[in-house]
């Protein structure tokens, strides 16, 4: 990675894990939020997580063509209606799952810190025991060696004792485990409502503003936007 130039700000990326348990609408909204709010991405996509993505979406997702099928995934809601958002990939650098040599790799590498959306029970495994596997295994290890938040968006059930166990591992090594399990206080009409909160729960716990969902205000019936 090229240094910054004089007057230049060095790129601080989040580093989004798609792992392959279900719910590839979860992480598409995280990705989406975190471009709008301003912020680069850094994008591991594991193998698995391809064959959900087709399952899921019907699209192939390619390390050649990779931009093509990000902007195709990111620009379908959750009902797999196409063309619902439009979206500026300006800020996403995409590493494929095998290469460990790269960036996210070495703590070195400068990071905010990493999502993994949706969070398989292999993934939170492979995490808990540093397994390192693939370049989202070892980038999530870095994160956790380096200090820095790594929130796990768990997307299973129901939990055993052994995955139960991995995630108390990681929630002692630092890490913030999230279920994908969304609200129904604030008002959700549409299967992206419900979505979009996971996504902006995800998004609270990594400390970056969003108006993906009406937050609670204490009142019955009084929950508003956040943009609201």
């Amino acid at each position: 990675m090229n240094p910054a130039k004089p007057g230049e700000t060095r790129r601080s990326p989040w580093i989004v894990g798609v792992s392959g348990a279900s719910g590839t609408p979860y992480a598409a909204a995280v990705l989406r939020a975190l471009l709008a709010a301003g912020e680069s991405v850094d994008l591991v996509v594991s193998r698995a997580s391809r064959l959900t993505l087709l399952d899921e979406t019907k699209i192939a997702f390619r390390d050649a063509h990779w931009r093509d099928d990000l902007r195709e995934w990111l620009s379908r809601g959750a009902d797999g209606k196409p063309d619902t958002f439009s979206v500026d990939l300006d800020g996403v650098r995409y590493w494929a799952a095998g290469d460990l040599a790269a960036g996210p790799s070495s703590g070195s590498y400068p990071s905010k810190g990493m999502l993994i959306v949706p969070a398989s029970t292999a993934s939170v495994a492979g995490v808990a025991l540093g397994l390192s596997k693939d370049l989202l295994q070892r980038a999530a290890s870095v994160t956790l060696k380096e200090g820095r938040p790594l929130v796990v968006a768990v997307r299973e059930t129901p939990l055993n004792g052994q995955t139960l166990r991995h995630l108390v591992t990681l929630d002692d090594a630092g890490a913030t485990v999230l279920p994908a399990s969304p609200a129904f206080y604030a008002g959700a009409t549409h299967i992206q409502d419900l979505v979009d909160f996971v996504a902006g729960r995800v998004l609270d716990a990594a400390g970056v503003p969003h108006t993906l969902y009406r937050r609670w205000e204490g009142e019955l019936g009084g929950g508003s936007r956040a943009d609201d």
